[in-house]
């Protein structure tokens, strides 16, 4: 991979993605974005050498607005990061628990702390992104509201933490996508791979189940599989799907040309090293 001088992410400064994206790029400057579009977008137009991209995290699921825009993109999948998230829930200074009314956070955000938040009887309230919600708890200086989000936020926001590992349980992991203009080179004999590709399949009876029987067959382990309605309409699935192994590996390469039988599209979004993450 060439050197990374910087990296994309959407939301605003303090963004568990621009967390994820420091750890992996501690010495890269980084790029807020108001959308994931714009977040793409700085990668094909150079401004960026990489985008941070979440795309699942183990409590609240994918992150559709990601896995909707991933194949297209135009971009390639180069790495994959698995980051521990620990929500906090920040306020202003001095603020108790009993002065709060109302916690601000993105969708995600809440959804990984909604049991405590029932629990305390405050009023759940989505914004855009967990750093956006710090930052407007700063800008309200109101001790009625409160936000969850990083410990980095806090730090740029100026915000005390009420509460940290504020979310419903200990295991909470968020995995993201580095994406760049093109794959990296890697060795197809190399058995620590894993390939992404989305497909869409035939419209004939079982060709789903024919399209993964390649897979079974020749020994090729699926490590994630999803569907979701294609833009051309409720009638046509598309497919993601994650595999270990490289596309010319012998294994993989029997298995892709029997699945190609039975789809109409294939597009392979990225060949990356597993995380080290994985062996937990």
């Amino acid at each position: 991979m060439i050197k990374i001088e910087n990296f994309s992410f959407q939301g605003i400064n303090g963004a568990y993605s621009e967390l994820a994206g420091r750890n992996i790029f501690p010495e890269a400057d980084s790029l807020a974005c108001a959308t994931f579009e714009e977040m793409f977008q700085t990668v094909r137009e150079g401004k960026a050498n990489v985008a941070i991209v979440p795309i699942e995290n183990s409590q609240a699921g994918r992150v559709a607005d990601t896995q909707r825009l991933i194949p297209d993109s135009e971009l390639k999948i180069v790495r994959e990061y698995f980051l521990e998230v620990k929500h906090n829930l920040l306020v202003v200074p001095g603020t108790k628990m009993s002065d709060i009314k109302r916690i601000y956070s993105h969708e995600q955000g809440i959804a990984q702390c909604r049991n405590k938040i029932i629990e305390l009887n405050k009023e759940m309230i989505i914004v855009a992104d967990t750093a956006g919600a710090a930052k407007k708890i700063a800008e309200l200086n109101s001790k009625e509201d409160a936000a969850v989000a990083s410990e980095l936020a806090s730090r740029i926001y100026k915000l005390e933490i009420l509460e940290s590992n504020f979310q419903d349980v200990s295991t909470n992991v968020t995995r993201f996508l580095v994406m760049a203009s093109k794959l990296n080179p890697l060795d197809p004999n190399d058995d620590n791979l894993i390939t992404t590709l989305v497909y869409t399949v035939r419209s004939i009876p079982a060709s789903l189940y024919k399209c993964l029987g390649g897979f079974a067959s020749n020994g090729v382990n699926i490590t994630k599989l999803e569907s979701y309605v294609h833009p051309q309409g409720f009638d046509v699935a598309q497919f993601y799907i994650d595999f270990e192994g490289h596309p010319e590996q012998t294994s993989v390469k029997l298995a892709l040309e029997e699945m190609k039988f039975f789809c109409k599209h294939m597009n392979i979004l990225g060949i990356y090293k597993k995380s080290e993450f994985r062996k937990k």
